[in-house]
């Protein structure tokens, strides 16, 4: 058990977030799978940017990972033993069809059957993503989210994956942070596939919003009775002074990154207005596509992480706005580089719950990487724990204040490969030594687990 001081500003009890409140904890198919090539998979963008020189810390990949391909009932066990009765992992596009569309693998349907059913009969309920990231490199080759063809091949994917798995799956999110994914992958270049520049970013952009709507239908119509939502990263923005160009920069900021997808689902188009470049995805519309994009969706998740100062900055194209770094600011940071500030998750429940259109809010993610250590074959990580409490107490206030939220995964279980930044940030509840594979349950993790066991 955790060491009760850590507990001592932390007196609330899973039950007090009310007896329909969603507990679980997230993961991704590329951070935890591993198995990269094995049973079929075809290669994904991030097994081909990961090939690349100097793409990853360290050269690191994630052709092995967490071993979660091998290692799935064990893991699934210890979410068991962990009172985890919610469990959102999700599909590999390429281990199922490895073209992206065509032929199906079915060693690859056959491990996510194993994975569903195993869930089911440890009584966890699986909560699956359809698009984590790993686009079938076969259809990068062809332009991948920049092509506007995308959208069939997501329609065709999403299709198969409802009728293969939605008999046992009724929560879905369809897509995992768009902003991210579009942003750091076809802007920025420092996620798979590495594509840069505007034209890459917008037409990605364009083609992402749409595939959320039609990935949204398909669903509606293919599992009946189903929980659909979709996900967005999130954080709270503020300017760097009340001066009117750091007031402004931090408009459109927050127009970048906490507006650009959820506002065009709901019919009220893209934040151009706060920030102008955005009027140049017209040229990616077709006629109807305004009409398109919309989609009514069960529950948003919201993932919060941290806030972000924002001042004005002439030399940053088309935004003219830059982030200020927390390690530059004196204040409390992650491993990450992220700023410890649990008042966000609070300021971004209530910026949603502005919209009147959404139904319901769900945390898909939140969570805190810290330098962790093996001392006596334990891991004593007592900043996550005092991360997740801070964050946990600023959720709840958001309930108490009226603002509807209604569940809330941790990320993650596993310490996994985190993307560009390899093994380095250590995000899990429970300890990877990917070096033998060993998982050690952290005292974060053993809080977690006797917070549940009371609900």
């Amino acid at each position: 058990m955790p060491d009760n001081s850590a507990l001592q500003h932390f007196d609330l009890k899973a039950n007090d977030f009310g007896k329909d409140f969603i507990w679980g904890i997230s993961t991704a198919a590329y951070q935890i799978e591993g198995a990269f090539d094995k049973d079929g998979k075809g290669p994904s963008i991030w097994d081909e940017f990961t090939a690349k020189k100097s793409a990853i810390f360290q050269g690191q990949t994630g052709q092995i990972a967490c071993d979660f391909y091998h290692r799935y009932e064990e893991d699934i066990l210890l979410l068991k033993a962990m009172n985890i009765s919610h469990f959102r992992f999700s599909l590999s596009w390429p281990r199922i069809l490895p073209d992206g569309y065509g032929t199906l693998n079915q060693l690859g349907v056959d491990f996510y059957n194993r994975v569903i059913n195993f869930c089911l009969e440890c009584g966890i309920t699986p909560w699956v993503t359809l698009y984590h990231w790993d686009l079938p490199q076969a259809l990068e080759d062809n332009g991948g989210w920049t092509n506007r063809d995308i959208l069939g091949w997501f329609e065709d994917y999403v299709k198969v994956c409802a009728t293969l798995f939605g008999d046992r799956v009724k929560h879905w999110m369809v897509l995992n942070e768009p902003m991210v994914f579009t942003g750091a992958g076809y802007f920025l270049g420092v996620h798979a596939p590495g594509r840069k520049g505007l034209k890459n970013f917008l037409s990605a952009v364009h083609h992402a919003t749409l595939a959320q709507a039609i990935g949204g239908r398909v669903l509606r119509e293919s599992v009946p009775g189903s929980t659909i939502g979709t996900t967005f990263s999130c954080s709270q923005i503020i300017p760097y002074s009340q001066k009117t160009k750091d007031v402004k920069a931090a408009a459109k900021a927050d127009a970048l990154l906490n507006r650009l997808f959820i506002e065009p689902i709901l019919g009220m188009g893209y934040p151009s207005q706060d920030l102008p470049i955005l009027k140049r995805l017209d040229k990616y519309k077709n006629v109807d596509d305004d009409k398109n994009v919309v989609f009514d969706f069960d529950f948003i998740g919201i993932q919060n992480y941290t806030r972000e100062v924002v001042k004005h900055s002439y030399t940053v194209p088309y935004l003219r706005a830059k982030i200020v770094k927390a390690t530059k600011r004196n204040v409390k940071t992650t491993a990450m580089d992220w700023e410890v500030y649990p008042p966000s998750i609070y300021q971004m429940i209530a910026q949603f719950n502005g919209y009147k259109d959404i139904k319901k809010i769900i945390i898909t993610e939140n969570g805190a990487a810290f330098e962790d250590y093996v001392k006596h074959g334990k891991v004593h990580d007592p900043e996550r724990l005092s991360y997740l409490q801070e964050y946990l107490n600023q959720v709840h206030k958001a309930q108490i204040d009226g603002y509807k939220v209604s569940g809330y995964f941790a990320w993650t279980f596993t310490d996994n490969f985190e993307w560009a930044e390899g093994y380095y940030p250590r995000f899990g509840l429970v300890y990877t030594d990917f070096s033998s594979q060993k998982r050690i349950l952290k005292t974060s993790g053993k809080w977690y687990a006797d917070f549940l066991q009371k609900f």
